[in-house]
């Protein structure tokens, strides 16, 4: 079976920084593309970023890159989502998700469609 569990989530101030992890199990966690997105109180879930398999093979929402920066350890089976100058507006339930390259997807995607497996997400607020 395979999980995601994300956690990093919680409460920080406006101009705070928090980094989000993704631990996966019972996936070849190497071979997975994985994809972060949000999902903010009464709208729909929206891409953040993506990191594919190959070195380099990085997506960003547009507007996103500046402030956000995902990272994966192999070795740890663990993705990161690192987010610098927190605004109020990056309130949101934090999802990750992976998709193995074997399904046939072999780079970094914004495309929610693409994922098979997501987290169960953790809540990111952001205070003024």
């Amino acid at each position: 079976e395979v999980q995601l569990v994300e956690s990093g989530g919680g409460l920080v101030q406006a101009g705070g920084s928090l980094r989000l992890s993704c631990v996966a199990s019972g996936l070849r966690f190497a071979d997975s593309i994985i994809g972060w997105f949000r999902q903010a109180p009464g709208k729909e879930r929206m891409p953040v970023s993506s990191i594919g398999i190959r070195d380099g093979d990085i997506a960003y929402l547009a507007g996103l890159s500046g402030r956000f920066t995902v990272s994966r350890d192999n070795a740890k089976n663990t993705a990161y989502l690192q987010i610098n100058s927190l605004k109020p507006e990056d309130t949101a339930v934090y999802y990750c998700a992976a998709q193995e390259r074997e399904k046939g997807l072999v780079e970094a995607t914004l495309r929610w469609h693409e994922y098979d497996y997501w987290g169960q997400g953790t809540q990111v607020n952001v205070s003024s």
